[in-house]
C-alpha cells in the first residue's frame, strides 16, 4: 500500500474492550508493525493498556505504542473498529443495530474528516450492517472496507468437522456463509475433509450434520454465558487480517465483502463469502460453488440483511 519506503505501519484502534485489547496484544506479537494508537470513550483505559502492552515489546520488535484520538487516523494504514455495545445473554446481532450504528456514525465521520486514506476494518456487531454502513457513510471505495463476517463461523465449523472425524482443522475446507449470525449456513455440499467431500463420510449423516450446525451456532452463546464474552478468536482474525494488508499477503477469508453482482444478489452490501486480502484491502470476492439449496439460502441471508439496513437512518 505505501510507495514510500520511509513510512511506517501504523494502526489505530478504535474500542479499547476485551476484543480490542485482545487484538493489540496479538497485533503486537504476530504483524510488523511500527505504531499502534488507540483511543476509546474510556480515556484512561487505552492509556493503561499502551503502557501495559509497551511491554510485551520487550520479547518482540519497539512499536510506538500510545492512546490517541480520531486525528491519529490521518496517516494510519488500518483504522480497526471493535467499538459498540457488546451483546448480553438473550440479545440477538441484530438487536444492536440502532444503538451500534449511532456509536459508528461518531466515529466515521471525525476519521474521515482527519484525512484517513487507509482501509477500514470492522468487527463490531451486527458486522455486516456495520460493514455496509461504514462503507455508505465514508463514501470509501469498497475494497478499503472490510467486515471480520463469517471467518469466526467457519473457524468455529472447522473445529467441529474435524473434533468429529478425527483430523486436524488444516485438513478442513469449509465455510460459512451469509450473515455472521441468524441467517448463515454452511457449506456442506462443497465441504471437503483431507481433499475428499464431507458427504462421503458415513459418520457425517445428516443429523450428525444438524447436531455440528447447532453446537456452531450456540457456541458465541454458550462462551458469553459463561465468561461474559467472546474476544480470543475474533481478535486473532483481525490480526490475520491486519498481517495480510501491512506484509502485503494474499490470504483468503470468510469475510463481509461487497457481493452485488455475486450469487444473483442485486443487494448493496457486505455479507460473509470467501475474499482475497492483500495491501489494497480486498483484492478480489471469491464467488464460491454453491448447491441450489445454499444460493436460496445466501439469497435469503441478503435479503434479511438489506430489510435491516432500510431500517437505518443515516441522518
Amino acid at each position: 500500500m505505501k510507495g514510500n519506503l520511509n513510512m511506517s505501519n501504523k494502526v489505530l484502534l478504535v474500542g479499547d474492550g476485551r476484543v480490542g485489547s485482545t487484538f493489540a496484544n496479538d497485533l503486537l506479537q504476530n504483524v510488523d508493525i511500527d505504531e499502534l494508537v488507540i483511543t476509546d470513550v474510556a480515556e484512561k483505559l487505552p492509556v493503561g493498556d499502551s503502557l501495559d502492552l509497551e511491554d510485551v515489546t520487550n520479547f518482540y520488535k519497539p512499536v510506538n505504542i500510545h492512546a490517541g484520538t480520531y486525528a491519529d487516523a490521518k496517516d494510519a494504514d488500518i483504522v480497526v473498529i471493535t467499538a459498540g455495545m457488546a451483546r448480553k445473554p438473550g440479545m440477538t446481532r441484530l438487536d444492536l443495530v440502532d444503538k451500534n450504528v449511532q456509536i459508528l456514525k461518531s466515529i466515521i465521520e471525525p476519521i474521515v474528516e482527519s484525512g484517513f486514506k487507509g482501509i477500514f476494518v470492522v468487527s463490531a456487531n451486527p458486522v455486516d450492517i456495520l460493514t455496509t454502513l461504514t462503507q455508505k457513510l465514508s463514501g470509501f471505495p469498497k475494497n478499503r472496507v472490510i467486515g471480520t463476517g463469517t471467518s469466526l463461523d467457519t473457524a468455529r465449523f472447522k473445529i467441529a468437522l474435524a473434533k468429529k472425524v478425527g483430523v486436524t482443522v488444516r485438513d478442513v475446507n469449509a465455510y460459512v456463509l451469509g450473515e455472521h449470525g441468524d441467517t448463515s449456513f454452511e457449506n456442506f455440499d462443497e465441504a471437503t475433509i483431507d481433499d475428499k467431500p464431507l458427504r462421503s463420510y458415513p459418520e457425517l449423516t445428516d443429523e450428525v450434520l444438524d447436531d455440528l450446525q447447532t453446537e456452531v451456532r450456540q457456541k458465541g452463546g454458550k462462551i458469553i454465558a459463561n465468561k461474559g464474552a467472546t474476544f480470543y478468536g475474533v481478535a486473532q482474525m483481525l490480526t490475520q487480517i491486519c498481517k495480510a494488508i501491512l506484509e502485503n499477503k494474499e490470504m483468503v477469508l470468510p469475510l463481509s465483502a461487497p457481493v452485488k453482482g455475486l450469487y444473483g444478489i442485486d443487494h448493496d452490501l457486505f455479507l460473509g463469502t470467501p475474499a482475497v486480502i492483500n495491501s489494497n484491502g480486498i483484492a478480489d470476492v471469491i464467488e464460491t460453488k454453491l448447491s441450489d439449496d445454499e444460493l436460496k439460502k445466501m439469497n435469503y441471508s441478503a435479503d434479511k440483511m438489506q430489510e435491516v439496513v432500510d431500517g437505518v437512518s443515516l441522518d
